[in-house]
This record gives C-alpha cells, structure tokens and sequence, in this order.
C-alpha cells in the first residue's frame, strides 16, 4: 500500500495516478486517511461487460464527457451511443432556450441563402 498526502497529490497528480496504477493509495489529510485510489485498470472492473457502457453513460449524463468521448469509452459508435441515451431519456443536446433560438435563426439564415 501506498500513501499520498493532499499537497501531493495537489502538486503532483501524476505521481499518485502512477501509484494507483500498481497498488492502492491511501490520501492523508493532516495525517488522517481521508481517500483511497485505486487504479480502475488494476481491479479489472472495466472488462465486466456492460461497466463501460455505463460508466460512459453516468459521465455523459453528468456533464463529465463529452458526447464522443463517451461513444468512445463506451466502445459505440456515435449514433448508437446517441440511440442508447436516447432510449435512457437523457438529452444528447443541451440547449437553454436562447441558445436554440439562436441556433434556429442560424438555420433559418442557412436554408435562405440556399
């Protein structure tokens, strides 16, 4: 087992990712243990089937990827991962209502000068 205080793994992310990639991490805060990081490879969770389907999905739905490199993570191609979010109710698109305004008047101008 390894350990990581916060101002290291602050200062030197990297380190610690390397650490995790070969054995657990455990994160001291002011010398308390206060998180554990282990390398998501190394527990081989990422090769049970559907994991990255839906890991790419809850990332996808939180905002944390974007809509291709969750299709890539997800081991899809764009428009099955955009068919299977669909089906789960989440919006590929993401849009306040000036935004589609603006995008409608940007199509308008589009299909005008067609």
């Amino acid at each position: 087992m390894e350990s990581v205080n916060v101002s290291g793994l602050k200062n030197n992310p990297s380190e610690a990712l390397r650490l995790a990639r070969k054995d657990v991490v455990v994160v001291m805060n002011r010398d308390k243990p206060d998180a554990l990081m282990v390398g998501i490879e190394r527990t081989g969770a990422l090769d049970i089937k559907g994991v990255k389907p839906a890991l790419a999905t809850a990332l996808f739905r939180d905002g944390n990827l974007s809509l291709a490199r969750a299709a890539t993570l997800a081991q899809m191609s764009l428009s099955a991962f955009v068919k299977h979010v669909s089906r789960l109710g989440i919006p590929v698109v993401n849009l306040n209502t000036a935004e589609a305004e603006h995008d409608m008047d940007t199509l308008d101008e589009w299909l005008a000068s067609s």
